[in-house]
């Protein structure tokens, strides 16, 4: 499965969207890149869906433009005008040549969904291998109005009881993807929680 960040190169403040290729081609958030459109139509003639982790700015700014531009399928947990599937929690949907579970992983959103293939991880904002807060392990931040550290704690704990422990790839909506060598992905999610578990700001 090949798995392509197409806002890698991206000027202004925006997440990673992973472009998954293969049987099903699908992008996971959209992000905020004028221009996404077209990194995706170098890498595939169709894309038969968009999977959102949740509904933040940086996530869905461009989600018009790509639904526009390839007719695909909206598959996401809140409520959205141009939602074809809804998900919810324990949902099974096909990105690329996986299938995934849908688990619902509130906190920074509380309409945050994470993906979990016995692979590969997209977790969006509940956890990231570093984002200039904490390396090897953070998580979401949960000081903004509607967010909860308490339920991003719980979420993180939900995401270790549903891990697989062959989940060797995380993908995460900021910073750097994770690939288990040496330690595993279950570890940096645990780090992460012990980090949120101090309950300090994440940010002076």
């Amino acid at each position: 499965m090949d798995v392509i960040n197409v806002t890698a190169d991206a000027e202004e403040f925006t997440c990673n969207a992973y472009l998954v290729t293969g049987e099903q081609p699908t992008l996971v958030d959209a992000g905020a890149m004028p221009g996404v459109v077209d990194v995706v139509a170098d890498h595939v003639a169709d894309l038969d869906r968009v999977v959102l982790t949740h509904q933040h700015g940086d996530h869905v700014g461009e989600l018009d433009a790509v639904l526009d531009a390839f007719d695909a399928d909206l598959y996401a947990y809140g409520d959205h005008p141009r939602r074809t599937h809804a998900l919810a929690d324990g949902d099974a949907v096909a990105v690329g040549e996986e299938t995934f579970e849908a688990v619902y992983t509130p906190g920074h959103a509380d309409d945050h969904v994470s993906l979990v293939s016995e692979h590969t991880l997209f977790s969006g904002d509940v956890v990231v291998y570093n984002d200039g807060a904490f390396d090897d392990g953070s998580f979401g931040r949960t000081d903004m109005a509607g967010q909860s550290r308490e339920r991003l704690i719980e979420s993180l704990e939900t995401l270790l009881d549903r891990l697989p422990e062959s989940v060797a790839a995380m993908y995460a909506g900021h910073g750097d993807p994770f690939h288990a060598d040496g330690e595993s992905v279950r570890t940096v999610i645990e780090r992460a929680l012990e980090r949120a578990e101090r309950r300090e700001p994440k940010y002076d």
